[in-house]
């Protein structure tokens, strides 16, 4: 029996101030370029200021990639194109600088943060800040078996708790939210369709790599099998992680919630990380007013999710590749807006006419 109750979040997750955000309209109703001139932008600008409480909005100055790690035994069915247990791979190439997220964070100058939870290598190969949250070493195959006990699940949950912390305490002002896992795109098709209620099919895409046809049958044939098992634990989000999800996924609801606690801004990359926000938002309804969808890749089952949640995309790229890199790509947009929501300068202000001039304007038309 779990000891985590997540019902406390619905408590602990208030929406982004109101009140603010009011303010932000009203201040930008004053600015001397006409509202709607910046399309999106201003509604970007204004959501910013209330997740921060400031008008006018502060400059995001501290991002940070946030990447959560983990291999996942439904990859042995050959439904990817990455080899089973491969991630170990992915996550060294992250680090050492080779990854399309490693390139794009070096140019926009953000650093990126790996949190291995479940990657099926020896935790001695990798850094010791990246895998001393660790839970285990792969996830169960989840068409046949549970991805976690009950208990790897609230250890991992916990963990992504835990980082939101760190990331909050540290002043991290903005996360760009991604994962590194090989076969995560078959868990979040399964969280996606359970809790949207619709076949495999729907949901199941090609992966960041992409996949053919055979292995795409495959893909949906696992994600149909663990849909059986996935039912019967909806009602509980701790159990359905455990059973379908893994522990990078299990640690990204959790890291996604307590940032909405620390009211700490985060921008969603992929499938994965959208499945996880569907998972927080049957957890906490209020919570994704805190998150923003950076891109669409083109996955059908991160499309249903974000619908679900009411996300528009801020781009659409078609980038799969995962690793944070589409969300990355829409930081500049965020940080655009606040800069425009902060210094576009404001109209100045007509000076009240006295009684006298008014007066003289009135019998101005009689004059004749």
């Amino acid at each position: 029996m779990s000891s985590l109750n997540l019902d406390d979040f619905t408590d602990l997750i208030e929406r982004p101030d109101g009140g603010v955000r009011r303010d932000a309209e009203a201040r930008r109703e004053r600015a001397a370029v006409p509202p709607g001139a910046l399309g999106r932008l201003d509604d970007l600008g204004e959501w910013l200021a209330a997740a921060q409480g400031s008008v006018p909005v502060r400059p995001v100055e501290r991002p940070r990639v946030v990447l959560f790690a983990g291999d996942h035994g439904v990859a042995g069915a050959g439904v990817s194109a990455r080899p089973a247990g491969g991630a170990e791979h992915l996550v060294r190439a992250v680090l050492e600088g080779g990854r399309p997220v490693s390139v794009l964070a070096r140019r926009l100058g953000v650093p990126v943060r790996v949190v291995d939870m479940a990657l099926d290598c020896d935790p001695g190969a990798l850094p010791a800040e990246v895998v001393r949250h660790r839970v285990r070493r792969g996830s169960g195959r989840i068409d046949i078996e549970d991805a976690l006990t009950l208990e790897e699940a609230e250890a991992a949950f916990r963990a992504g708790v835990a980082v939101a912390d760190e990331e909050a305490d540290s002043g991290t002002d903005l996360v760009v939210l991604g994962d590194v896992s090989v076969g995560g795109t078959t868990s979040a098709a399964v969280l996606v369709a359970a809790l949207c209620g619709t076949d495999a099919s729907v949901v199941t895409g090609r992966g960041g790599e992409p996949i053919d046809d055979l292995a795409w049958m495959r893909k949906c044939a696992a994600v149909r099998d663990a849909l059986r098992r996935a039912r019967p634990v909806l009602g509980d989000q701790l159990q359905l992680l455990a059973a379908v999800g893994g522990a990078d996924l299990a640690a990204i609801t959790g890291f996604l919630l307590q940032c909405a606690v620390r009211k700490l801004p985060v921008i969603l990359d992929g499938v994965v990380s959208a499945a996880c926000a569907l998972v927080g938002q049957r957890v906490a309804f209020r919570a994704p007013d805190w998150w923003l969808a950076g891109q669409s890749s083109g996955e059908p089952g991160q499309a249903k999710a974000l619908d679900r949640m009411a996300l528009e995309p801020l781009l659409d790229q078609g980038v799969t590749v995962g690793e944070g890199a589409g969300a990355l790509l829409a930081l500049p947009l965020v940080q655009a807006a606040a800069a425009l929501a902060a210094e576009l300068p404001e109209l100045p202000e007509l000076p009240e006419r006295t009684e006298r001039e008014q007066g003289d304007l009135s019998t101005e038309g009689r004059a004749i």
